[in-house]
């Protein structure tokens, strides 16, 4: 079943889900958790639509394909079409924050590096963008002022903040607008700090983000 956006308030909201936009390496020190340089403007890749479940469900990723790794990272429900915005055009298009998984087939991944390839297999399997319910804008409205946590069996792993990306979120979203039009629907991915792990087979996951969501959710044996 097709992943439908949903508010925390009980809010409908109108449109289908559409693309996931990502952002890799916008934390600094998960660029160098992975060796990787720091990126002087985004790196961008999409997540398709049928690569969304609901986080709030038990998760099932492909164990049979190597590692897979989670990576938490604030989500950003578009909520008006927009193409080739100023930062605070697109700043103005976002309707709702909440929190997503950019799962990694990580073995797959470096395998398609080392050869130059697309990244797509590993990072856009079904399953591979859990998507928490989302918060409307106004309880959350300074982007810097936003924190989110992930735990794994109680053990914190990760904890970011928006003051602290490489590039800010209104710059984000009109970079992403500039090469694709963004249409309410759409799903953004802002990039994850570092604490970048193996999944755990049956884990209990407890993310948390400013303004009041706490999401827990397991992962199947």
């Amino acid at each position: 079943m097709r992943f439908v956006p949903q508010f925390t308030d009980g809010q409908a909201f109108p449109h289908e889900l559409g693309k996931v936009v990502c952002v890799g390496r916008n934390y600094a020190d998960h660029a160098k958790e992975l060796d990787n340089p720091i990126p002087s403007e985004p790196l961008l890749f999409i997540k398709p639509a049928s690569s969304v479940v609901d986080i709030q469900q038990p998760l099932s990723p492909p164990f049979n394909r190597g590692d897979i790794h989670y990576e938490v990272e604030i989500a950003l429900l578009v909520g008006k079409t927009i193409c080739d915005a100023t930062p605070d055009e697109a700043s103005e298009a976002i309707t709702g924050l909440g929190l997503g998984l950019d799962l990694t087939l990580r073995d797959v991944q470096t395998q398609l590096k080392e050869k130059g390839h697309p990244w797509e297999i590993a990072k856009a399997f079904d399953g591979a963008c859990p998507l928490s319910p989302f918060l409307p804008l106004s309880r959350v409205p300074n982007w810097n002022a936003l924190a989110f946590t992930l735990e794994i069996n109680g053990e914190e792993r990760q904890h970011g903040e928006g003051a602290d990306m490489i590039f800010t979120i209104p710059t984000l979203l009109a970079e992403m607008s500039r090469h694709f039009t963004l249409e309410a629907g759409d799903v953004i991915l802002t990039g994850t700090p570092s604490g970048v792990g193996e999944l755990p087979r049956g884990a209990t996951l407890r993310l948390t983000l400013t303004g009041g969501l706490e999401i827990t959710t397991s992962v199947i044996e």
